[in-house]
């Protein structure tokens, strides 16, 4: 088993480059077998890497503190 933390935005930020990026790396995790450990937002750059790895067949694990849950 192999599992990488990701700790980035869970906005955008300024450039639309930094989102095709953060799903690109999501890509690549999910190709090379690399599961994705994450603070489980749908949303930002969080997101984004997110869907890169299920997008591609890739396992993600989300942790969200009950008190963000209600927000999403």
């Amino acid at each position: 088993m192999k599992r990488i933390t990701v700790f980035c935005g869970s906005s955008f930020g300024n450039e639309k480059n930094y989102e095709i990026q953060a799903f690109k790396l999501g890509l690549v995790m999910a190709e090379n077998n690399y599961e994705l450990a994450y603070g489980g937002a749908k949303v930002g750059l969080l997101g984004s890497v997110a869907d890169g790895v299920l997008n591609h067949n890739g396992k993600v694990f989300g942790v969200l503190p009950s008190f963000l849950n209600r927000k999403r």
